[in-house]
């Protein structure tokens, strides 16, 4: 390069070496560790351990283990998706209006964002609690039987209970995101539409949604981010029950490894999730980054 103040002096590459070994010590060495003891008996305390090959991944086959596990990953998954972008959207559409007050209702929405995970499940395990819990009481003051409303205690429902907390907490992070999005649309776009006999629809599928479609891919990778990592609510809401209704990816790898001490299974668990979890997020850019419209 002629303009030499632009060229980076070598001494300044010493500054990435601490990062560098921040990153090799926690994120490439345990990647490696992870790969070796997925083919081991290693039970997590005892250094001597023997070689078994693939018996770990055939005995998470022959179980069932996994294809529960992805089963109910992927579910959880798709209705963080579906529902948790739909209602944020709708939301997002709704004060995104000259409407009196909307600073306190974006505010209002947004605040279960602020509380951890540890909070909000507590808090909801009691508000789905049978016949004592504010979903049953409210039941029993309009004549219904509340003590029949157990949704955590039902293997068919407790994985769409949990998901719906987890919709409820980060539906105001999704929101504000594609609020950001349709503040940035031209009101001369929308303008145009209306006078060309545009329905509020039409607006809305034609105009505006492909124009904040950058904000629609952000939203479903965090959203699929957050459905394949799960775990909290799984843990203290229902500790994967009942049964195995609520046993994800990560709470069966946790359940594997620190409750049945089975570090070596738990490691070629981790190692068919690390795959499942890359190939879904490749093509799910792939084909979200296909149906983006620059702005």
């Amino acid at each position: 390069m002629k303009n030499k103040s632009l060229i980076m002096p070598r001494s300044m590459y010493w500054f990435v070496v601490p990062a560098l070994i921040l990153f090799l010590t926690f994120w490439i060495i345990p990647i490696f560790s992870l790969f070796r003891y997925s083919v081991t008996n290693f039970n997590g305390i005892n250094p001597n351990y023997d070689f078994v090959g693939f018996k770990n991944f055939l005995t998470l086959y022959k179980q069932g283990i996994l294809y529960t596990s992805i089963k109910n990953t992927l579910i959880y998954t798709g209705l963080l998706v579906v529902f948790g972008n739909g209602i944020a959207l709708a939301l997002a559409m709704a004060l995104n209006v000259n409407l009196r007050g909307k600073g306190f209702y974006r505010s209002a929405i947004y605040i279960p964002t602020l509380f951890s995970a540890i909070v909000v499940g507590f808090i909801w395990t009691y508000v789905y609690m049978p016949d004592k819990g504010m979903i049953s009481s409210i039941m029993n003051l309009i004549g219904l039987d509340g003590s029949k409303f157990n949704i955590l205690g039902n293997f068919k429902t407790a994985l769409y209970g949990i998901s719906a907390v987890d919709i409820w907490k980060n539906v105001g992070t999704t929101m504000i995101i594609y609020l950001a999005g349709l503040q940035m649309v031209d009101e001369s776009l929308l303008e145009a539409g209306k006078i060309d006999g545009c329905s509020e629809w039409q607006l809305i599928h034609l105009i505006k949604l492909p124009l904040i479609s950058s904000s629609i891919t952000i939203n479903v990778v965090l959203s699929v981010i957050n459905g394949l990592k799960t775990f909290d609510y799984s843990f203290i809401m229902t500790n994967g029950g009942p049964g195995k209704s609520t046993n994800t990816l990560m709470f069966t790898i946790y359940k594997i490894a620190f409750t049945e001490q089975q570090f070596g299974k738990a490691s070629a668990f981790s190692v068919v999730a690390f795959f499942v979890i890359i190939i879904i997020t490749i093509v799910m850019l792939i084909f979200m980054n296909k149906r983006e419209v620059e702005l």
